[in-house]
C-alpha cells in the first residue's frame, strides 16, 4: 500500500526473512510487480477506463460464465478494499503508540474504531475530486520518507546493515522468501494505476508499460534506500520488534522533537491514504451494480448528496472489523482472495481475449509474450501458497460465499446460468 506501507512493514520483512537478507524480498516483489503490471499494461491500453479489473473479467469470461467472474470481483473487493484500509489504520495507530506507549489493547482497538468511523462520517456526502488529497498525501509521503532516510544515514553503520546471520540463504531462506514476498507486493499495490487512466494518455502503447516500469522501479529503490538506511542504525533484532520503526530511527539520530514531527506527518498519510482510498474503492461496486453485474442495493445512491451510500457504509463496517486482526494476517487475507480472483484471473483473460476477440484494437501489446505472464502466474501461485493457512481458508470461504450469492442474485435476475449467456464485445464493437 503506497501511502503509509514502508513505515509499518519493514519490521515485518525483516522479521519474516531473519536478518538484513529482507532487502531480497523487495527486490523479488519489484520483478514480479513489473511482470504482472505488463498484464495491466496490456488490458488497459485495450479496455481503457476507469473500470479496471471489472471490465476485462467481464469482457473475457462472458462467453462461457456469463456474469460470474465480474460478480466475483466485485464481491472480493467488497472485501479486499475495505482490509486494505485496515492496514492503514492499523499502521496509523501503531505510530500514535510513539506518543501513548502505554496504550492497551482495548484503548488501541477503540482508537482504531473511531478513526474507521471518523472517516467513514467524513466521507458520507458528495465529493467530486481526490486530486488535491491524492497530490498532498504524495508530498507528505515524500516529506517522510526523505527525513527517516536521511537521518537513518546521517550516523549510518555498515556494518549493522551487511552483516548477515549465519544461515541467511539457507534452506529456509525460500520458505522466508515466501512470506517475504507477501509483504513485498503489498507495499507495490498501487503499481497497475495508470492501467485505469488508458482513455486519458496520449499514447498509451508507450506511455502505460512505461510508467508502470518506471513506478515499480521507482518503489524498489525507495524501500531498498529505506531498509538500508534502517538496518544500518539499529541490529536488525531490535527492527523486527519495532511497532514505529520511522520514529525510532529518527529518534535515536536526530532526537524526539523530529521523531515526533515526522511521526505527525506519517499519522497523517496514514489518514489521508485510508480516506482516499475509501472513497474510490466505494464507487467500484456502485458501478457493477448500475451495469446490472452486482447486487442492485449497492447501486443506491444518497437521497440528498447523490453518494453511493450502501457501499461506502458496508466498507466502513468491514474495513473496522479488519483493525482486530494482526497486520500480517490482514496482508495474508487481502492478498489471498485478490491473487485469486484478480491477478491469476487477469492473466487468464489476456490469453482468452487474444484467442476470443483477435481484432480487439490493442495500442500495447505484451512484450516477449508469454513471458511476462508466466513469470507473474509462477510468482502467484508462490505467493499463494506461501499464505498463512488462516488467509487460504478465509479467502476460500468467501469466494465460495460469494459464488452461493451469485446463483441465487443470477435466478433472481435471470442470468447466466439460469438463461442462456449474453455476449456483447463491447470493445471489439466499438473498435
Amino acid at each position: 500500500m503506497c501511502g503509509i506501507g514502508p513505515f509499518i512493514t519493514i519490521p515485518i520483512m525483516v522479521a519474516t526473512m531473519g536478518g538484513p537478507q529482507a532487502i531480497v524480498g523487495w527486490i523479488v516483489g519489484a520483478v514480479l510487480a513489473m511482470a504482472d503490471g505488463l498484464v495491466w499494461a496490456e488490458l488497459g491500453a485495450a479496455m481503457p477506463g476507469s473500470g479496471g479489473t471489472y471490465v476485462y473479467l467481464r469482457e473475457a469470461f462472458q462467453y462461457r460464465t456469463g456474469k460470474l467472474m465480474p460478480f466475483l470481483f466485485i464481491w472480493t473487493v467488497m472485501l479486499t478494499i475495505p482490509l486494505l484500509m485496515s492496514t492503514g489504520i492499523i499502521g496509523m495507530v501503531e505510530y500514535l503508540g510513539f506518543f501513548f506507549p502505554h496504550m492497551g489493547w482495548l484503548t488501541v482497538h477503540l482508537v482504531s474504531v473511531l478513526a474507521c468511523v471518523l472517516v467513514t462520517f467524513l466521507l458520507y456526502r458528495r465529493i467530486e475530486s481526490i486530486r488535491s488529497i491524492s497530490i498532498a498525501l504524495w508530498v507528505i509521503m515524500l516529506l517522510s520518507v526523505a527525513a527517516v532516510s536521511a537521518a537513518s544515514f546521517s550516523d549510518f553503520d555498515p556494518h549493522l546493515a551487511f552483516t548477515f546471520p549465519a544461515g541467511a540463504f539457507g534452506g529456509h531462506f525460500l520458505v522466508g522468501l515466501g512470506a517475504g514476498l507477501i509483504i513485498g507486493i503489498y507495499d507495490y499495490l498501487g503499481y497497475f494505476t495508470t492501467a485505469y487512466m488508458g482513455d486519458e494518455l496520449r499514447d498509451p502503447g508507450k506511455t502505460m508499460p512505461r510508467s508502470i516500469i518506471i513506478s515499480v522501479f521507482a518503489m524498489m529503490v525507495v524501500y531498498l534506500i529505506l531498509n538500508v538506511g534502517v538496518m544500518g542504525v539499529l541490529p536488525w533484532q531490535e527492527v523486527a520488534h519495532s511497532t514505529s520503526i520511522a520514529s525510532v530511527v529518527v529518534e535515536r539520530n536526530w532526537g524526539r522533537l523530529a521523531a515526533s514531527v515526522v511521526t505527525v506527518l506519517i499519522i497523517v498519510t496514514a489518514f489521508a491514504s485510508v480516506f482516499a482510498g475509501l472513497l474510490g474503492g466505494s464507487r467500484v461496486p456502485y458501478q457493477a451494480a448500475h451495469d446490472r453485474v452486482f447486487m442492485s442495493v449497492f447501486g443506491r445512491l444518497h437521497k440528498k448528496y447523490a453518494f453511493p451510500h450502501v457501499a461506502l457504509l458496508t466498507m466502513g463496517v468491514v474495513m473496522a472489523v479488519g483493525t482486530f486482526f494482526d497486520l500480517t494476517e490482514v496482508i495474508n487475507m487481502l492478498l489471498a482472495a485478490t491473487i485469486l480472483v484478480q491477478s491469476l484471473a487477469q492473466i487468464v483473460a489476456l490469453v482468452v481475449l487474444r484467442q476470443r476477440q483477435p481484432g480487439l484494437k490493442r495500442p500495447y501489446r505484451q512484450w516477449l509474450y508469454p513471458l511476462p505472464c508466466v513469470v507473474a502466474l509462477a510468482g502467484w501461485i508462490y505467493v499463494y501458497a506461501s499464505a498463512s493457512r488462516l488467509s487460504i481458508i478465509l479467502s476460500g470461504c468467501w469466494i465460495v460465499a460469494g459464488l452461493v450469492v451469485f446463483f441465487v442474485w443470477a435466478r433472481i435476475n435471470r442470468s447466466w446460468p439460469y438463461a442462456p449467456v449474453e455476449i456483447r464485445e463491447a470493445y471489439a464493437e466499438g473498435a
